[in-house]
């Protein structure tokens, strides 16, 4: 392994002054399988607070679980001791944590047999007690001995499960799989902050669909997104489309740009309204429904308000019908409705994921077009938005001797309007002669 030198420098100075320490987790799985480490964890036989003695940065992230985080010159690393853990009871934390000197012991407690792998860097050997090299190879995720009662300890692993298999592009084995709907009342126990993590991390896969639809078999969907779930089945026009509201929702996340969160959650709840606007095939105002919706899904996953302004924006505007008969004028109008030309990317990019899930690419040519013609309305700096008006609030309260109030942003928002007709009007001169108007 090409190990990061903070956490050889780690091992190192754990290793002179008497305690074992190895390289865990994800950094071995991720080295084995060809993926560069981001994270690198480190597992000792050294008690926390020993491991604090010896390092001069450190915090105590996790000090009553045996974790610190150490403050190296390349980054922060994770030191944990050995430790076995005994019964849970909140679904997510065990109620006392006994350190040992037995990394096997510390090996038995973790998930999944791809998760409980140590690498030894002195003698360049993985310690593999539970077949993690072989469940790699065969794109497996299996848990570490009983799988309910692993689901049963911490009831996160199981969306953890659905999430690496998103992550790899692996199977659950059948046990494991089987075990989740047996355990789904530990995970409801979960705080939904670690829900909000664990679908972030989902929708970082190349295809999140994998991830979502194992939710949905192992019944999780329905307790964290129940709206999406009732997408399954509800079938339409076929015309356009040979997919359910809920798998087309699926496949235009898929075809969204991977490592934009925000812009695939959009695609995921852009028709989440459809099963409460059907009308024999026909979704009547779904995408105005959707705004409501999705901001309700959202805030119960804790996303925070920024992340749902802008996504159900994405949501409220992406049945927009453009025709090359526009005038400037919609076109402008359609750039200050959709808020801003930096939403123009994002919904682009959205209409052109919902066209690739429908029955075949429909094409999104017309994009391209409007693309130019919103290009030159920028390269002519026509006013947009009141801020790029002539005149501002002061200018209004001077002429017409008003006092604050809403009257200022009414007045600004008419003479936008009538800017945005004729953007010529956007002189001092014009636009102080319309106050003058307006207050007559």
């Amino acid at each position: 392994m090409k190990i990061a030198d903070g956490a050889t420098q780690i091992i190192q100075k754990l290793a002179q002054n008497g305690h074992a320490a190895y390289l865990v987790g994800g950094c071995v799985r991720d080295d084995l399988l060809g993926i560069a480490p981001h994270e690198w964890d480190i597992t000792t036989s050294a008690p926390p607070e020993e491991v604090g003695k010896l390092f001069k940065k450190v915090l105590p992230t996790g000090i009553e679980f045996g974790t610190v985080s150490i403050l190296m010159d390349d980054g922060q690393y994770e030191v944990t001791t050995f430790r076995s853990d005994e019964k849970y009871i909140d679904g997510r934390h065990p109620t006392k944590v006994v350190f040992t000197k037995d990394l096997h012991m510390d090996l038995a407690r973790r998930d999944f047999t791809i998760n409980a792998l140590a690498y030894d860097i002195n003698t360049e050997k993985i310690i593999d007690d539970f077949n993690g090299i072989a469940d790699l190879k065969a794109k497996i995720i299996r848990c570490v001995g009983d799988p309910v009662e692993r689901f049963s300890e911490d009831g996160l692993r199981s969306v953890r499960a659905c999430r690496f298999a998103a992550k790899l592009n692996f199977q659950i084995e059948p046990s494991t799989l089987e075990a989740i709907p047996k355990t789904l009342a530990i995970l409801k126990k979960v705080a939904p902050e670690r829900i909000h993590d664990e679908i972030i991390k989902i929708l970082a896969a190349e295809k999140p669909s994998i991830g979502f639809e194992l939710m949905r078999k192992t019944g999780i969907l329905k307790i964290f997104i129940p709206e999406l779930d009732g997408c399954f089945g509800i079938e339409q026009p076929p015309e356009y489309h040979k997919y359910d509201v809920y798998w087309h929702s699926l496949y235009a996340c898929d075809a969204t740009p991977q490592g934009d969160y925000r812009l695939r959650l959009a695609a995921l709840l852009h028709d989440i309204a459809k099963p409460h606007c059907k009308v024999d095939f026909t979704f009547y105002n779904h995408d105005q429904a959707g705004v409501e919706l999705a901001g309700k899904i959202l805030k119960r996953l804790k996303f925070s308000n920024a992340d749902i302004d802008y996504i159900v924006n994405l949501v409220r505007n992406h049945m927009f019908e453009y025709t090359s008969e526009w005038k400037d004028a919609a076109v402008r109008r359609f750039i200050r409705r959709i808020g801003g030309i930096q939403n123009i990317g994002p919904l682009f990019s959205l209409r052109e994921a919902d066209a690739k899930a429908m029955k075949q690419d429909l094409g999104c040519r017309y994009l391209v077009d409007l693309q130019k013609r919103i290009d030159k309305i920028i390269a002519d700096q026509n006013a947009l938005h009141v801020s790029a008006l002539k005149v501002d609030g002061n200018d209004i309260m001077e002429t017409l001797k008003i006092k604050p109030g809403p009257k200022i942003g009414e007045i600004l928002n008419a003479l936008l309007e009538k800017v945005l007709d004729d953007p010529s009007l956007n002189e001092r001169e014009n636009l102080l002669a319309m106050i003058k108007n307006y207050g007559q």
